[in-house]
């Protein structure tokens, strides 16, 4: 049974978001708008930005109210953003690479220097161990 929310925020889910989950490095393109309307001009630019760090954390579920906070560290300084995954003004959201964590919120990456606060990667796909070939007797 759906409700009167769900039906009216069913149009403004996006489809195209991969699966992201705490630990993995993501690459989101955001678009901004530069210049005031209102001045004598009149000109609005737009451009693509993009945002590369880790998700830290992942909440509000899958709906329309859904964020992930993304964290980078740019010139020595920690820099987060936490965006909303299914807003316009975000263009794509890329995939980078996955870590193994055991947490599903990594805050304890933002007092984490050096070699604490590296990830460890996770392997795509499945290892598959090599089938022996079995030897037919013929009697």
């Amino acid at each position: 049974m759906t409700t009167l929310t769900e039906m009216a925020t069913k149009d403004y889910l996006r489809e195209e978001i991969p699966d992201i989950r705490p630990g993995d490095t993501v690459r989101v393109h955001q678009k901004i708008k530069e210049g005031d309307p209102s001045s004598t001009s009149g000109q609005v630019k737009e451009r693509i930005q993009v945002f590369e760090g880790v998700v830290l954390a992942k909440k509000h579920g899958k709906g329309i109210s859904g964020t992930i906070t993304v964290r980078k560290i740019s010139q020595g300084v920690g820099v987060e953003r936490i965006f909303p995954i299914h807003a316009p003004f975000i263009q794509k959201i890329e995939f980078v690479k996955r870590a193994k964590v055991r947490k599903a919120k990594l805050y304890y990456l933002r007092d984490a220097k050096g070699k604490k606060a590296r990830l460890k990667a996770k392997e795509f796909g499945v290892a598959v161990a090599p089938v022996a070939q079995e030897e037919t007797k013929e009697s």
